[in-house]
């Protein structure tokens, strides 16, 4: 598998789903599409008066980069108006030879009707990304949701937390799991090294365009992450990661896994945006408790106190919370876990995603 990689049928025509109607799309278009929107936060064109039974939503990105004043089909003026400025910032003349540079490149592209799509991202409903930039082995992404596990946490991490998360990580690499991080500093990164010690199989989901790999300290790592195992983005190459880009990203992080783990954090860390997403798709969420006297542990410890997590101590006791009968209906058990952390100051709040 390794080594491999997968386009995801860059460069062909494909069917792409847009919110029950389907329409013929090649991968380029997309891609326009794409840098033409901002990928997590923008108000879906369906949203804006789309309806259902026709296809506005490709032809409102289309009509509306085509810098026309004719009107778009099932959409206001009002509406029009917004999109064709939203794109005019973004839709450069450049635009059809930076499509060819990354596709005919080492980066793939994947849309949700592609077999590699992972099926978790669905469950976000109108939050899923439209497109996928990869680089790697994306059939790392068509195993089952409960073959993939995210590992998360604090930046500013101890011994012991980057050794419990060598730990958990090269024991789920023995089980041929695959571990979800983001390659940040800290928690991430020493579960990615041990992944790859143990000839395992990672992904790292990055904030930015593949081609910035950030945080530059760790360029070497995430080069041997897409050379051996696959980097995703939901931003096209290029793109910088910027500070609201890495709470979005937390969303894919629960969404790709059937269980997020967190070895170490703080009570005010961004991990607990993906705690906060995990809860809400109904995955499965684990913590290792550590020293009372240790702040990047109160974040972990307090998951555990208020019954937010499962305790982990082992990978074995990991591997529990991805039994598939138990992960669709954890939802339902925990109540309340976005109203508790809804209470952190509003330095928390930028990072929420769902």
């Amino acid at each position: 598998m390794r080594g491999q990689t997968s386009r995801g049928g860059a460069g062909r025509r494909a069917r792409h789903r847009c919110d029950g109607c389907w329409r013929e799309q090649p991968h380029e278009r997309q891609y326009a599409e794409s840098c033409g929107s901002a990928p997590q936060f923008r108000p879906h064109p369906r949203a804006a008066g789309a309806s259902r039974q026709e296809s506005g939503c490709r032809r409102a990105h289309r009509r509306s980069a085509a810098w026309s004043d004719d009107p778009v089909p099932d959409l206001s003026r009002a509406d029009a108006l917004m999109w064709r400025e939203r794109l005019a910032a973004r839709v450069t003349p450049d635009l059809p030879d930076r499509v060819a540079d990354t596709q005919g490149g080492e980066f793939g592209t994947l849309i949700p009707a592609d077999k590699e799509w992972p099926a978790g991202l669905d469950d976000l409903g109108e939050r899923a990304p439209y497109l996928l930039w990869t680089r790697g082995a994306t059939s790392s992404l068509t195993a089952a949701l409960s073959d993939r596990v995210t590992i998360t946490g604090s930046r500013a991490s101890t011994s012991y937390g980057e050794h419990v998360a060598g730990e958990l990580a090269t024991g789920l690499a023995d089980e041929e799991r695959v571990v979800v991080s983001r390659g940040a500093y800290g928690i991430e990164g020493a579960a990615h090294k041990s992944v790859l010690a143990a000839s395992g199989q990672t992904i790292a989901v990055l904030a930015g365009g593949l081609d910035r790999p950030y945080p530059a300290g760790h360029s070497e790592l995430l080069g041997r992450i897409g050379d051996v195992g696959l980097l995703v983005s939901e931003l096209p190459p290029g793109a910088a990661p910027t500070r609201h880009r890495f709470p979005a990203r937390n969303r894919l992080l629960a969404a790709l896994s059937g269980a997020t783990v967190i070895p170490e954090a703080g009570p005010r860390s961004g991990t607990m945006t993906t705690v906060i997403a995990a809860h809400v798709l109904g995955r499965g969420v684990g913590a290792v408790p550590g020293p009372v006297t240790s702040a990047t542990s109160s974040g972990a410890n307090q998951l555990i106190r208020q019954g937010f997590a499962q305790l982990i101590t082992e990978p074995s006791e990991l591997l529990v919370l991805l039994d598939a009968d138990e992960v669709s209906s954890r939802a339902a058990t925990v109540p309340g876990v976005r109203q508790q952390f809804d209470r952190r100051p509003q330095r928390g709040r930028a990072g929420r995603s769902l």
